[in-house]
């Protein structure tokens, strides 16, 4: 039985932004996505979700972006990506 998270939110946002509760990272984020898993292993070795032009290697436990591509290109410098729950984004 796989107990692996089937979706997740991922949102892009300026790494000056040091806030951790979800509402205020939603406010500021730059881009948005809900990405489901694919049911396949990406380059990193954890599993891949992809939605709304993002592609994302996911570590489930922790919920760290292990590998990450919005539109088909890495983020830029200064950019970071959280994950949240999908229904919060």
């Amino acid at each position: 039985m796989n107990t692996q998270p089937q979706r997740f939110g991922i949102l892009v946002l300026p790494e000056a932004v040091e806030a951790h509760d979800t509402a205020t990272l939603t406010r500021n984020a730059i881009r948005s996505a809900v990405v489901d898993a694919t049911g396949e292993q990406g380059a990193s070795g954890y599993p891949r979700y992809v939605g709304d032009g993002v592609e994302a290697d996911i570590d489930p436990e922790t919920r760290a972006v292990e590998a990450l591509l919005v539109d088909g290109a890495e983020l830029s410098l200064g950019l970071v990506a959280r994950v949240v729950d999908a229904s919060e984004v």
